[in-house]
């Protein structure tokens, strides 16, 4: 096969990419000439931890919103990769809620055992996208270390750089004279920053809701929480409380829309990120918001205007590392001619269909069950191996609900392994209690 394939980053998508490639080629099929380009050092995308903030060492906005303690907000038994489960990689069944040393280091242990390593270029960031008049692509990147440029022609263009890079940061009045640090959640590396501090978080993600917890886990003298629309609702412990809509700051004081204040010592923006893709033309562009029926995406994977792109993980995601498998498996399907695309108009209207299927969910549990549904969807179409994709959507309902049982005790829990069928382990230490995160403290289970 004389097809090329450019893979733009070397995250879980991107190796999920990288993956269903390999897998095919293991099982005797000819597959296309594929390159995948990664800006960082490394790869994992936001799995690896730096200390960097700002920009990384070439220059460049720094990819990274990994930090110190982050421990999975999920049950790992709803991401376990189909084909390689974790007793297969850490040889016996694990606790439910790995920190990020640990997964991290089962996400390469997939790549590893596949040896995709090679088709990867490290230290390039890709900095433009053009379609060629044959309708190819040519692929421009930087290579940071060496300081020099490639200028490669593709087949086909798979974006897998993430969408929690580029944070989304609102101004409010005071923050310039503000007496305190101002920071985006994507700046926040360690919690015994803020240890003995007053701290205000805007936002009711799941960063907001993490970030909080840690820093409560690490000692800090009380969290507010401020929301534009509704608090996060959970059991807070007596230092946390849900505010109104932050107003203003002055010096030290933030004032809320109920008219109440509060003295902080920080500010951290718990505001989203945005999808970002500065590297492709306008008419190649993604533009979606956060939701779990993208924008312009037929099958939430192929850009309807051009089903040669392709963009992997843009939704807003309950499934994850297995989902992108799924994506990545029916991409690859796509381009190596397995799978047919239909025309554009029936690809539009893939896209409004998904849509007005998000519209009618009534709450999360009913936002679990779409995107379980859109995997299996996927899976189907392809030779991924299939798991039970309902069982790990229960294993998501059981973490809700312990979540809204007490919100800093849900990661004491266990489930099934929807792979293996292995029931996972306490914890040998309660989590907040656990202030080692390390593989080695972990793994002592």
């Amino acid at each position: 096969m004389s097809n090329r394939v450019a893979i733009i980053g070397a995250g879980p998508c991107g190796l999920a990419q990288l993956r269903a490639f390999q897998s095919a080629k293991e099982a005797g099929a000819d597959i296309p000439e594929v390159v995948c380009y990664e800006a960082q050092s490394e790869w994992g995308g936001l799995w690896n931890y730096s200390w960097r903030t700002g920009t990384d060492e070439a220059g460049f906005p720094n990819h990274g919103s990994m930090y110190r303690y982050l421990w999975s907000n999920g049950p790992k038994e709803g991401l376990e990769f189909a084909d390689y489960s974790f007793e297969e990689h850490f040889g016996k069944q694990i606790a439910s809620y790995p920190p990020r040393e640990v997964l991290f280091d089962y996400i390469q242990g997939r790549v590893k055992k596949a040896g995709v390593r090679d088709w990867i270029r490290f230290n390039n960031r890709v900095r433009d996208v053009r379609e060629t008049a044959d309708g190819k692509f040519e692929v421009t990147a930087r290579d940071t270390v060496a300081d020099a440029e490639t200028r490669e022609i593709y087949d086909h263009v798979v974006v897998a750089n993430g969408h929690f890079s580029t944070p989304n940061v609102p101004y409010y009045p005071g923050f310039e004279s503000f007496k305190g640090r101002v920071l985006h959640a994507h700046d926040f590396r360690d919690a015994l920053e803020f240890e003995g501090q007053d701290l205000l978080i805007l936002g009711t993600s799941y960063s907001a809701e993490d970030i909080g917890s840690q820093c409560w886990k690490y000692d800090a003298k009380s969290i507010t929480v401020a929301h534009r629309t509704a608090p996060m609702g959970y059991d807070w412990p007596d230092n946390w409380q849900e505010v109104p809509a932050l107003v203003k700051v002055d010096g030290n004081t933030a004032h809320f829309k109920d008219g109440t204040t509060k003295e902080v010592d920080a500010v951290i923006l718990c505001t989203g990120y945005k999808h970002h893709f500065p590297f492709m033309p306008d008419e190649l562009r993604l533009r979606t918001p956060n939701v779990l029926a993208s924008d312009d995406l037929y099958k939430g994977v192929a850009y309807v205007a051009n089903p040669n792109v392709f963009y992997l993980g843009m939704q807003d995601q309950w499934f994850t590392f297995n989902m992108f498998d799924a994506q990545a498996w029916w991409a690859r399907d796509v381009m190596m001619g397995r799978i047919a695309v239909p025309d554009e108009a029936a690809r539009a209207a893939d896209v409004e269909a998904r849509k007005a299927g998000e519209a009618a969910i009534e709450d999360d549990y009913g936002c679990i069950d779409y995107q379980g549904d859109y995997t299996q969807e996927l899976i189907n179409e392809t030779d991924y191996p299939s798991f039970d994709v309902k069982g790990a959507c229960q294993a998501f309902y059981k973490w809700k609900k312990h979540k809204k049982a007490d919100i800093m005790t849900f990661r004491n829990n266990a489930y099934q392994s929807v792979i293996t069928g292995t029931m996972a382990p306490m914890h040998h230490t309660p989590w907040k209690d656990a202030l080692d995160d390390s593989m080695k403290e972990y793994l002592k289970n």
